[in-house]
């Protein structure tokens, strides 16, 4: 058991500094002007393999005996490496006469991030939202599976239900360049986030497993909608050389308090039961919506002519 902690730490540990230097590479790759649709598709991709495809192959692996379920990632994880080996050219970002130390570059970039309005509202926001949905889906199965619980689901359809996130997840990905287009960024962020709170709200209003279900769809595309206009925009409004410690300072603002959340679910379900979860969720969850109040159009113009000129934004 210890070997495979040991080993669990370290996938997460790697996984943690690919996605944040990912993120990072893709302005260099694709440039700004496309950043949207390359987001859109990076997700797409991600969500088809990780929500869709993933968990049925890990259940006929499992199936096919000890050695296939360990040796078939093993030999993805190669092929992987192959395929980014295949990209060509290099994309150090030039440092200059920057600190160069592991504490100042940490340092510098957390304070770009506390200090750049537009920038740290979002991670606030994010980190309000996951804390929201953190409480709520970690006691969702207990509302929703078993003959005693409120909706009464088997395994397999509860299974079926928290899919729909998925789906919709990958719905609102392959959408997102386009709602932006229509919309605008701005109207895009508003739109989003207030769909983007339907997995945690309908839950406090119906057990109705086909309006739960519509509302987790919903919701997921939403979400998703919001991911690549707000990375589009983390991607424009930020230095190249600061964009992947920016990343990683985003992150751990934003996903630290999805574990919190979860906590503080189980905590108030103990307590008051799991309607009160949802009830004081759904209030947090679209309460966050209220950080954008700041982000309008002529904000993101000054941001983005800031962020090409080397200023920090204040």
């Amino acid at each position: 058991m210890w070997a495979l902690y040991v080993v669990a730490l370290g996938v997460g540990t790697a996984e943690t500094l690919y996605d944040t230097a990912a993120q990072s590479i893709v302005p260099q790759v694709v440039g700004r002007d496309e950043l949207a649709r390359a987001n859109g598709r990076v997700y797409a991709v991600e969500q088809t393999a990780n929500e869709f495809a993933g968990p049925p192959l890990a259940g006929v692996l499992v199936a096919a005996g000890a050695v296939a379920a360990l040796a078939t990632p093993v030999a993805l994880w190669a092929v992987a490496v192959g395929a980014l080996l295949l990209v060509r050219g290099s994309y150090r970002i030039p440092r200059g006469d920057h600190p160069a130390t592991l504490r100042a570059d940490i340092a510098e970039g957390l304070r770009f991030l506390l200090h750049h309005r537009i920038l740290r509202t979002f991670s606030l926001m994010v980190a309000g939202f996951n804390f929201a949905t953190g409480a709520t889906f970690a006691v969702l199965v207990l509302h929703a599976v078993g003959p005693g619980s409120a909706m009464g689901l088997s395994g397999p359809a509860f299974g079926l239900l928290t899919a729909m996130t998925a789906a919709g997840g990958l719905a609102g990905s392959l959408l997102a360049e386009a709602v932006e287009r229509r919309l605008g960024r701005v109207r895009a962020l508003w739109v989003s986030w207030l769909a983007g709170g339907l997995p945690v709200g309908v839950l406090a209003v119906t057990a109705n497993p086909y309006v739960v279900g519509a509302g987790f769809f919903a919701g997921g595309a939403a979400i998703l909608v919001s991911n690549v206009v707000m990375v589009s925009l983390r991607q424009r409004l930020t230095p190249d050389r600061l964009l992947g410690r920016l990343t990683s300072s985003h992150r751990l603002v934003a996903w630290g308090t999805k574990s919190l959340g979860a906590l503080a679910g189980g905590a108030l379900a103990q307590a008051f039961g799991l309607h009160v979860v949802f009830v004081v969720m759904t209030v947090l969850a679209f309460s966050v919506v209220g950080g954008l109040a700041g982000v309008t159009g002529t904000a993101l113009a000054e941001a983005e002519a800031r962020a090409q000129s080397g200023w920090v934004s204040r």
